[in-house]
């Protein structure tokens, strides 16, 4: 079963993502802000992060800076969620290797299929 970090600061969000990823079959951790997700991804293995572009303390584009400038984490697959779409934010996350992008809201269909798209 591949574990999933999801890093988003919207309890609504975490919840309807953590329930349609546990339905899948997947291992779900969550954090609510960018530094918590890197303080987990210190302690566990994870399969895949899903990460909000917005957040405080840390948003998701510096999380996702801090993954790739790391060695052990560096091909970790990233998936970026956001609701705003913001042209250089999403032009960064491409020049960081991104996985895909999920846009906020998307149907547990589509997040599942990328999933399993993106560990294939």
């Amino acid at each position: 079963m591949a574990a999933i970090l999801i890093v988003d600061d919207d309890p609504n969000n975490l919840r309807m993502l953590s329930y349609s990823l546990r339905k899948a079959g997947y291992e779900v951790i969550t954090a609510a802000n960018g530094q918590k997700g890197l303080d987990i991804l210190a302690e566990k293995i994870v399969q895949l992060a899903i990460l909000d572009l917005s957040m405080p303390v840390m948003d998701g584009l510096s999380l996702l800076k801090n993954i790739r400038s790391n060695s052990t984490l560096a091909d970790l697959p990233v998936i970026i969620l956001t609701a705003s779409g913001n042209d250089h934010d999403l032009t960064a996350a491409r020049q960081l290797g991104v996985s895909g992008f999920l846009t906020k809201p998307s149907s547990s269909h589509v997040i599942v299929g990328l999933i399993q798209q993106t560990l294939a």
